[in-house]
């Protein structure tokens, strides 16, 4: 059966449309999230790891090897079955730093750009092989289903065949549509959809020709049965080539495919969506190899039985071919092409990457006004267009010598001699550069003079000089050439690595990329003071607006604010873009910008453990902690959680002055959340707290009390005590960096209070025996006086001396009254004298006309607007002495010729008398304390503080309450107006 070749391609060009257009619809958000985020995406999407060999290739290897095929899906699947073990810390390591190839995973562990140079260049030299075979089958498989109409296509007299121009045509498509999508930035979501709906395809298409082979052609399962026993020799082709050992060989060739070809590494491992999507490949993709594998051997054994000319590779095709089924055969091809595809895809993006990253980039300058996002789309685009020409010249090189299962064979020949350098990046720290590239070199020289020089020019062995002795090389023995290339590879690796010297720096990575990275949690002073000078530096290499992007991107994953200034934030900026730029840029351009711009200061000292971010890994890994680490564990926790539920204020500083610890009862007493501050210093915190906080931890005092601080306007006590964590001599021999720190901060403002109270009490207690004894003492003369007024009273008739008299008895009174409140006032407060109805405006005038024979004091107006009718029941004298007390602060308060005001009206239940004055009024610092006994805002000597405190007294005794406003006038903001409210007479 043939089709015609027009149509067979428009059906496969509508499949690479539909396959990219899955990508761009994932990229743009057209899909729902939970489908694309889903872990059995990210299953399928790993499937491209089986390319167009293992839709057609794999039956010629179980053709050649029998059983020992299996090892291809063992080894691939051994990989995943250990995720956690194997992939896992490479996943969160290539995440953290965004090392999207296993060139920039290899740098970073090996600190060597040469390392991501060399292991760019072999890694192309590799997966030529591999390029080379999906472009082979591809126009082999059109070739073949369009035999009739393909033969058309060949130029005359040009050379060219048929399937070459196939081929052409197919790369320049393919090539097309990779650069149109595949060359932007943001296409990690968009290519596993595409890829899993590649894998899909491949798997539903195999299952279906296998379940053509076993139903149709053998008639069901004991139809096969029957047919192998007829044919025994089938049967001896699965055993015989496992006991030749040649299958141990392909489980070890195969199991470095999952790390170290970098299309599946990206997928894999720097892709990778979350935890629980690896934890759910590492038995979903062993069971999708499983599917993938079941129909080898059927659609091998029926196309034996139907006796299908051709190679034996193409039996996928072939078998559905010859059961004349038009619907079946497309499918095949189809499934054939998506492998393919997916392959061709992912591989040249891959290399791109690696390529732009590891060769162009680090010798690239950017200027300021340049768009650098869309100059390295456009390179990759012409990198992409490259390596499909460099694999087209490479297919034609080749012309068809080699089978796919050669070509496959030797791509992962090639890619396995990377897996002792990939293994050493998690698993062994002692390895370094010289061992990694002096391994990696000896093994691929054997790789290419051995095989691949051999394979590409048909060579099958060579004469030694003067000898007939013929050394056999190229596929033939690629067992032996595997085994050997390897295991020098290893030798000098380890060797190398062990006699030659690491250096401090690559020391440092092997320790980042071990699981232990807990020792390497150091903090490094930056030389950037804010997130705005990152911006600036970095617009040197990137451009202003760039830098501006990548500065701002960094800013939003870690959710810092643009103003960010402290220390610990600047230092997971710096890590931040370095990562991103490790993704944009590649690893290598990334560490030398970051390094030129952001240096660490003082590397000439040591550098301080991070407890911080100590506490952020143990926090993250604690479930992985067991045994005697997982006990260290829960003490810290323990201790950590008794620091923080503190119910004294804890501030611990490092020996560098950040802060480490913002314990919850600090929280409440600053209003400064930990977030804020972690990772700060003193001197960013606000006041009180930056100079209070500061100056005792620079001071040698290992306590301060009664520190006075005001917060939102009310007065704090607090006492502060310091505990040091001093150096040990060698750490003084090294450096001059301080003393951690632990700050105590105890509120003691409600013992001030008590104690002010007590203090007052005290005082109260005070005036009371000084009270008795002023009563005692001014008694008597006070009688004395009023008896000369008596009798001056009786003895004389002139009116003016009478009524002199009369004033002086009652002034007489009024001090014995005085002198008796204040014996009162000093004892409890409450008194219990006599009411009566009191004429108010008559005590506000009394008042007035006493203030008045104080000649020496401000000259003021008083307007009394007391109404004549307002009663209130009460005590005359005291209500007087009110009055006085009032209207002489009002006139201390005002300007000379200034107005004071007395108004006197009802509200409610209430009488209420206002006096209200023309000074600047009574300050909101002041308001709460002005009642206070002895508190006084005038200058010593002028007043003791007892006149307001006595009003409030006597205003209570008369069930009232005494009301201030200030400022009186809130237009011009001035005055004071004191409201005595009185319950209203019966």
């Amino acid at each position: 059966m043939s089709f015609e070749i027009a149509h067979i391609a428009l059906v496969g060009v509508a499949y690479i449309a539909t396959l990219f257009f899955v990508a761009f619809a994932t990229s743009k958000g057209w899909l729902p999230s939970r489908w694309v985020r889903h872990p059995l995406v990210y299953v399928l999407s790993l499937g491209v790891s089986l390319s167009a060999w293992t839709f057609y290739g794999i039956v010629d290897l179980a053709w050649q090897y029998g059983y020992g095929v299996l090892a291809y899906y063992l080894g691939t699947g051994a990989m995943f079955l250990f995720a956690p073990v194997a992939l896992e810390p490479l996943a969160r390591l290539a995440q953290r730093y965004q090392l999207y190839s296993p060139a920039d995973l290899l740098v970073f562990r090996y600190h060597s750009r040469q390392a991501g140079t060399l292991a760019t260049l072999f890694m192309l030299l590799a997966l030529l092989p591999l390029i080379a075979l999906q472009i082979q089958a591809v126009s082999e498989t059109l070739a073949l289903l369009s035999q009739d109409s393909v033969a058309a296509l060949a130029l005359p007299d040009s050379g060219v065949s048929s399937k070459n121009l196939i081929a052409f045509f197919y790369c320049v498509l393919l090539a097309v549509f990779t650069s149109m999508y595949g060359a932007t930035r943001e296409r990690g979501e968009g290519l596993a959809s595409a890829m899993a709906l590649e894998s899909l395809v491949k798997l539903v298409a195999l299952t279906a020709v296998g379940g053509y082979a076993i139903y149709d052609v053998f008639g069901g399962f004991s139809g096969l049965d029957q047919w192998l026993l007829e044919n025994p020799d089938m049967q001896q082709l699965l055993y015989t080539p496992i006991k030749q050992g040649s299958s141990h060989t392909l489980l070890l060739v195969f199991i470095a495919t999952a790390v170290a070809m970098p299309h599946i590494f990206y997928l894999s491992i720097a892709e990778r969506p979350s935890g629980q999507a690896l934890r759910a490949a590492s038995w979903g993709f062993p069971l999708f190899l499983l599917l993938m594998a079941l129909p080898i051997f059927p659609i091998m054994w029926a196309g034996f039985a139907l006796d299908v000319a051709g190679p034996v590779q193409y039996f996928s095709l072939a078998v559905p071919r010859a059961s004349g089924s038009a619907l079946l055969t497309t499918l095949a091809f189809i499934g054939g092409l998506s492998a393919a595809t997916g392959a061709l895809v992912m591989i040249t993006l891959a290399l791109a990457t690696m390529v732009m990253n590891h060769w162009l980039l680090p010798g690239t300058r950017w200027h300021p006004e340049d768009n650098m996002y869309r100059q390295l789309v456009w390179l990759r685009r012409v990198l992409i267009a490259a390596l499909f020409i460099a694999g087209f010249a490479f297919y034609l090189l080749l012309n068809n010598r080699l089978s796919l299962s050669d070509l496959a064979l030797l791509a992962f020949i090639g890619s396995l001699q990377f897996l002792p350098g990939i293994f050493a990046v998690i698993h062994w720290p002692r390895g370094n550069r010289r061992g990694f590239i002096g391994g990696l070199l000896a093994g691929i020289l054997l790789w290419g003079c051995c095989l691949l020089i051999p394979s590409i020019f048909g060579i099958t062995g060579i004469t030694l000089p003067g000898t007939a002795l013929q050394i056999p090389l190229g596929m033939s023995i690629w067992t032996q050439i595997t085994t050997l290339s390897l295991g020098v590879n290893i030798l000098l690796f380890v060797g190398l690595s062990l006699v030659t010297h690491t250096s401090n720096l690559e020391q440092y990575a092997a320790d980042l990329c071990s699981d232990d990275t807990i020792a390497q949690a150091l903090r490094l002073g930056l030389d950037v003071e804010s997130a705005a000078d990152f911006q600036l530096r970095l617009a040197e290499s990137l451009g202003t607006a760039t830098a501006h992007k990548e500065v701002k991107n960094a800013l939003a994953e870690l959710n810092l604010p643009n103003d960010e200034r402290r220390p610990y934030a600047l230092r997971q900026l710096r890590n931040k873009l370095e990562s991103n730029l490790s993704g944009l840029l590649g690893r290598v351009l990334a560490v030398q910008i970051i390094d030129r711009h952001f240096p660490f200061k003082n590397s000439d000292q040591p550098a301080n453990k991070d407890i911080h971010l100590i506490e952020t890994r143990l926090g993250r890994y604690k479930h992985q902690l067991t045994g005697l680490a997982a006990e260290l564990n829960n003490l810290r926790l323990y201790h950590r959680q008794m620091l923080e539920e503190l119910p004294m204020a804890a501030c611990s500083l490092g020996r560098d002055g950040e802060i480490l610890l913002w314990n919850y009862a600090m929280q409440d007493l600053t209003g400064i959340s930990a977030s804020e501050v972690i990772g700060s210093k003193l001197e960013y915190l606000a006041e009180p707290w930056r100079d209070l906080l500061g100056e005792f931890a620079l001071s040698t005092d290992a306590s301060r009390f009664k520190q006075q601080v005001s917060l939102n306007g009310n007065s704090h006590w607090l006492n502060l005590h310091k505990a040091r964590q001093k150096r040990s001599r060698s750490d003084r021999s090294r450096s001059e960096r301080g003393d951690a720190q632990m700050l105590l901060l105890e509120d003691i403002t409600e013992t001030q209070v008590l104690e002010q109270e007590l203090i007052h009490s005290e005082r109260l207690a005070s005036v009371g025996r000084l009270a008795a004894g002023v009563a005692h003492e001014v008694g008597n003369p006070v009688t004395g006086i009023a008896c000369l007024a008596q009798n001056l009273q009786y003895d004389c008739d002139n009116p003016e001396v009478q009524d002199t008299a009369d004033q002086i008895l009652s002034q007489t009174q009024r001090i014995s009254r005085i002198v008796h409140s204040l014996v009162n006032f000093s004892h409890s407060g409450n008194q219990d004298s006599e009411r009566a109805p009191v004429d108010l405006y008559a005590c506000v005038q009394e008042a007035v006309n006493l203030l008045s024979l104080q000649r020496d004091k401000t000259e003021v107006q008083f307007d009394n607007q007391v109404p004549e009718y307002l009663i209130a029941p009460g005590d005359n004298q005291r209500l007087i002495q009110v009055f006085i007390n009032l209207l002489s602060n009002a006139r201390d308060a005002s300007p000379d010729g200034g107005q004071i005001l007395i108004e006197g009206y009802q509200s409610g239940s209430s009488t209420c008398i206002s006096v209200t004055d023309s000074g600047p009024g009574i300050s909101a610092k002041n308001r709460e304390r002005i009642l206070e006994p002895f508190f006084t805002t005038k200058e010593p000597g002028e007043g003791t503080g007892l006149g307001l405190a006595m009003v409030y007294s006597i205003v209570e005794e008369h069930g009232g309450q005494l009301e201030l406003v200030s400022p009186a006038n809130p237009k011009t903001g001035r005055g004071a107006k004191f409201i005595v409210q009185l319950p209203i007479a019966d």
